[in-house]
């Protein structure tokens, strides 16, 4: 499972209203009759309009300055493996989101116990992931991309009379290359923007900076930490545990739908990555056998190739360790695999 919580982007795009933001949510929608459009959806409500959506983010902003953000978004999205144990169910993703939310607002520190029904959001559905510079894919297939770009400018420069050559020949080095590439979908050179294969389903969540009342902000960003502040000469509880709020939303799932997770796909086993590459490595090889052996097979459908760590050379090990690190940091970002 990997969540992200970003806030909103207050340069050129997004500024002031969440419309724009919504506008590029309802891409899924485009061409499609309007029965057949995914609709938003909440703690209590389904098939929301994208309009009630807008009106109630945008007035909900009360005593937010210009520069602050006024919204959040949430990313939920199942590995392919969590998708295909609840059988790419779109209604269990809902059910799921909405436990989800009951552990966002569990998540904040506050003197005043927070709960879902002081949360304004509003969550979508999408079916479709699309390929992005961070996937690995994408970048083992840039040196391929690199040469093909490069030829068809040979090309069009002959044809435009700027320079000479055999434009027949470098189509067919152009075709060696597209076959040549290391990743492809379907025949064809995976490339930026190119829709993923297999179940891709995600959830985006809207959330309001102010709480439902719209007088107290419950900002999940990363520099309001759990802490504790005097105010008016007494101790007041702030900020928003992160992790308690990733651990939570793993549990939940794991819970609601019975699910077995691998060590490699838990949020701890990411925490440990982050902060002490070793200790991982050494988990993973601790594990009984059959689960080690889980682990490196998703590891090894991510592309990621657990290494050998060399006994002799401390500085070899750190290499072999970093490499590892690198692999399967690049595999979270993109997805490849639940952590």
């Amino acid at each position: 499972m990997y969540i992200a919580i970003t806030r909103q982007h207050l340069g050129d795009n997004f500024r002031g209203s969440v419309r724009d933001f919504v506008r590029y949510l309802d891409k899924e929608n485009e061409g499609k009759a309007p029965a057949m459009h995914e609709l938003y959806f909440n703690q209590n409500e389904n098939d929301i309009d994208a309009q009630q959506v807008i009106t109630e983010i945008d007035a909900n902003t009360a005593k937010l300055k210009k520069r602050e953000p006024k919204f959040y978004s949430l990313v939920v999205s199942p590995s392919q493996r969590e998708l295909k144990h609840i059988g790419n169910d779109a209604e269990k993703l809902r059910q799921y989101t909405r436990e989800v939310m009951k552990a966002y607002a569990a998540s904040f520190y506050r003197d005043q116990e927070v709960t879902v029904k002081d949360i304004l959001y509003f969550a979508k559905l999408e079916r479709e992931r699309t390929y992005s510079e961070k996937d690995r894919e994408v970048k083992e297939n840039q040196a391929s991309a690199s040469k093909i770009l490069d030829l068809q400018h040979q090309i069009r420069a002959i044809k435009e009379g700027r320079e000479t050559g055999d434009v027949t020949k470098l189509q067919e080095m152009i075709k060696t290359l597209e076959a040549g590439a290391p990743h492809k979908q379907q025949g064809k050179r995976i490339v930026p923007g190119m829709a993923k294969e297999g179940d891709q389903s995600h959830i985006h969540i809207i959330v309001s900076r102010m709480d439902v009342t719209n007088s107290h902000s419950l900002s999940p960003g990363s520099k309001f930490r759990t802490s504790e502040t005097i105010l008016h000469g007494q101790t007041v509880k702030q900020g928003f545990d992160r992790d308690q709020f990733y651990r939570a939303a793993e549990k939940t799932f794991d819970a609601q739908f019975g699910y077995r997770r691998n060590y490699v796909e838990t949020y701890h086993a990411r925490n440990l990555l982050d902060k002490d590459p070793k200790r991982f490595f050494s988990a993973l090889l601790g594990l009984p056998t059959n689960e080690q052996q889980a682990a490196r097979q998703l590891l090894f459908k991510a592309g990621i190739k657990v290494p050998t760590i060399p006994v002799n050379s401390a500085q070899l090990a750190y290499k072999a360790l970093m490499q590892l690190r690198k692999g399967i940091g690049k595999a979270m970002e993109s997805g490849s695999i639940g952590i």
